[in-house]
């Protein structure tokens, strides 16, 4: 099936499986825009609190350097690491609250849109990620088409922006060739500082909307046909078939279990051939009399064929076989309300079988 039509088929919302297996096999929305601003708006936090000082402390340095270079003498290798590590650990103060700031930005940015979990699906070899086909499809899909679109807008409004900003500051960077040194990393991190805030407003519109583009494109590409909604659902609640042979299988199991304990009956009460219950009561032993099995049409003739053959006594007994087997439960005491005429036929047939000795 081609992909137009097999998309054009998927009408149906997610299941919320769906989503879950979703989600466990780390396929979930995630905005490039959104990190990409996060760390905009943490460079932004670094020059506006953190990286004043530090650059101060370079523009010292490197106007010493510059105004008494004869101050740094190197006249062999330690003198050179003993200058360099001078240099190297003003710098490090300045490009590592940058660093530290911008890492905590970017994974706050992934974690606010998606809980963090580990998936080993996402790091799997496929064959599909150095399949040239697969990439064409990437690169000129509906998605493909997408990120070049964003691409171009923020090239645009980014280019547009930064043309502004450098042309409102191109009288201070001229200055700057003239001015003292020591100012010049200060006139810099502002510099920075109002292009990186003009960038960020810049392109806020397009990180809201690509959070909402996000969103939808994910839900849109789990989308389900109505075949995959009902195999789902059979999986989920067991197909029908498998479900009624399973319980045909479970029937067919009682009742044979339920046979089997016919002759340990006490009697049969019939009615005479459509419905049979064998009770089973052993005075002393048992409360009430209790129900072995219990049967209509072809399973009351079983019932009344074992006991006929294993010497159980067979009492016809229409209204009380039918009300009996409405009420009653196999393995269960039988209902109060028979106790009596039960109790009855019991003396009937146990006085009948001490006449018969005597």
């Amino acid at each position: 099936m081609s992909e137009g039509p097999d998309k054009e088929s998927k009408t149906e919302e997610p299941t919320e499986k769906k989503i879950r297996d979703s989600v466990e096999k780390g396929k979930v929305p995630v905005s490039r825009e959104a990190s990409v601003f996060a760390t905009m708006v943490a460079l932004l936090i670094v020059q506006s609190f953190l990286a004043a000082d530090s650059a101060r402390n370079l523009g010292l340095t490197l106007s010493r350097l510059i105004d008494d270079p004869s101050g740094y003498r190197i006249r062999n290798g330690a003198d050179a690491v003993e200058f360099l590590m001078a240099i190297g650990g003003v710098s490090a103060r300045l490009v590592l609250p940058m660093v530290i700031v911008l890492a905590v930005a970017g994974l706050a940015s992934s974690f606010l849109q998606n809980a963090p979990r580990v998936v080993f699906e996402r790091i799997k070899p496929q064959g599909s990620r150095i399949s040239i086909a697969q990439g064409w499809t990437r690169i000129f899909g509906a998605q493909g088409r997408v990120e070049f679109g964003k691409s171009v807008f923020k090239f645009l409004a980014i280019g547009v922006v930064v043309t502004i900003a450098l042309r409102a500051e191109e009288a201070a960077a001229v200055n700057a060739l003239f001015s003292d040194p020591a100012t010049v990393p200060e006139m810099i991190l502002t510099i920075a500082m109002r292009l990186v805030s003009a960038v960020s407003i810049a392109t806020i519109v397009l990180v809201a909307l690509d959070l909402v583009w996000a969103r939808f494109s994910w839900r849109r590409d789990l989308r389900m046909t109505r075949q995959e909604l009902k195999d789902e659902f059979k999986q989920a609640e067991g197909d029908p078939l498998v479900k009624s042979r399973l319980r045909s299988l479970a029937r067919d199991r009682a009742r044979k279990t339920m046979l089997a304990a016919v002759p340990r009956a006490t009697l049969v009460i019939a009615n005479p051939t459509h419905y049979a219950i064998a009770l089973k009561y052993q005075h002393g032993e048992d409360v009430a009399p209790t129900v072995l099995a219990k049967g209509q049409d072809l399973i009351a003739l079983k019932i009344r064929e074992l006991a006929e053959q294993n010497n159980v006594p067979v009492v016809e007994d229409k209204l009380l076989a039918r009300s009996m087997y409405d009420a009653a439960q196999v393995d269960k005491m039988i209902p109060h309300e028979f106790f009596r005429p039960v109790a009855e036929i019991i003396y009937f047939l146990q006085s009948r079988k001490q006449k018969a000795k005597v």
